[in-house]
């Protein structure tokens, strides 16, 4: 209630800011056709309005989507600068969700999208003014419907804002832009990173490239007698209120790796680490660290002897591509007999080094990058909201 009459007022009572609204300041029009069965493999951009809240954010600068000659005079063109808005929706968080089109290639949208094509503004500033704040709370509110959700054309046209000058528009895209190369640079950096160390792990993982020193025979192991596998039952959490001041992580199944923490920390966290085997993802952890589990789905596995290297084995199981049925979930009862050639636990002990250190590498930056994200966060919501000014310039 606080933040949202801080926005109100500051939204107000800013010098230079001025209340439009979005009908005078750009045109409006309606996407149309583009059903599922119209695509093609290749052909003209297309945007689809689901694709507004599963694909994109702010911006549209790569396409999902395509559709071929035989059907354009059925959809509405786009143009670079034009705002997407999803008319239609599963929740309130997913309706009129926004996106600018940054393509400089015509592009087409499809049925239950409302396309605005501002005029004296800039378009990247109101993409970004439109998903946060008091703007994305409105157009939550607009939200119609139960089952499926809709906004229309009309309810977003009649939304007023106070805005800042195209000139003070031009500085604040131009200050978040820089956030904005920053992260993508760092994000294109760690994803060769992990390419590298996918590289590695196929060739010392398997033998194909042997470290110098090393030249003795690698021997057959299913992973069912490299690792114990676990019951998990005195592991599990039942309680839904977790304290964050004991730090104590409460592990959950196919949502994220952390749900919560508890206090519970007496005699269950014995020869760690351990691998977090989870039935209904292929998506499985390392851990050194104290932890309960909320699911019965997770599996624990720790090594049988001290001839085992953990980590060489959990790396060789991301190379094994064995998930199984529609939702691609793991079976411990059956990925414990997949076989695995192993070398000697000196040799384990070398790879595994080599891998640590790349692993840290990209733990790292991805530390980074989150702290990079925070601050653009941080930027984006006092600059959009008149907190922080960008003096003329800059």
């Amino acid at each position: 209630m606080i933040n949202s009459m801080k926005d109100s007022l500051l939204q107000n009572n800013l010098d230079g800011w001025t209340k439009h609204k979005l009908s005078l300041i750009g045109v409006f029009s309606k996407g149309a056709g583009i059903a599922k069965d119209q695509l093609s493999e290749t052909g003209h951009n297309a945007v689809r309005y689901g694709e507004l809240y599963t694909h994109f954010n702010i911006k549209i600068k790569k396409i999902y989507s395509h559709i071929p000659n035989s059907i354009i005079p059925a959809t509405k063109k786009i143009k670079y600068g034009d705002i997407l808005f999803a008319g239609s929706g599963e929740t309130n968080d997913e309706i009129g969700k926004s996106a600018v089109y940054l393509l400089r290639e015509d592009g087409f949208a499809s049925g239950d999208t409302i396309i605005f094509s501002p005029k004296n503004a800039n378009s990247l500033f109101l993409a970004h003014f439109l998903n946060v704040g008091i703007a994305r709370k409105k157009l939550r509110e607009l939200g119609q419907g139960q089952s499926v959700v809709h906004i229309y054309k009309s309810d977003i046209e009649n939304l007023e804002f106070c805005l800042p000058s195209e000139m003070e528009q031009n500085r604040i895209v131009s200050v978040i832009e820089t956030w904005d190369s920053a992260i993508e640079k760092l994000g294109e950096k760690i994803e060769i990173k992990k390419r590298i160390k996918k590289g590695l792990m196929r060739e010392l993982l398997t033998g194909k490239t042997r470290l110098p020193g090393f030249s003795g025979e690698w021997e057959t192991k299913e992973i069912g007698e490299l690792l114990d596998y676990e019951r998990p039952d005195k592991y599990i959490v039942k309680e839904t209120n977790y304290d964050n001041a004991h730090k104590t992580p409460v592990l959950t199944a196919n949502k994220s790796f952390i749900l919560g923490y508890t206090n519970e920390t007496s005699g269950i966290y014995k020869n760690l680490p351990a691998i977090i085997f989870d039935d209904f993802t292929v998506d499985n952890k390392f851990v050194d660290f104290p932890f309960k589990i909320k699911s019965s789905a997770i599996k624990i596995l720790k090594q049988k002897s001290d001839k085992v290297n953990i980590w060489f084995v959990f790396e060789r199981m991301q190379l094994i591509n064995f998930a199984v049925g529609q939702h691609k979930r793991n079976y411990i009862s059956e990925y414990q007999y997949f076989a695995v050639d192993m070398p000697d636990i000196q040799e384990q002990n070398a790879i595994a080094k080599i891998l640590i250190t790349a692993n840290d590498e990209i733990v790292g930056l991805e530390r980074k990058l989150s702290f990079l994200k925070d601050q653009k966060k941080f930027l984006l919501n006092n600059l959009i909201t008149g907190v922080i000014r960008v003096p003329e310039g800059v």
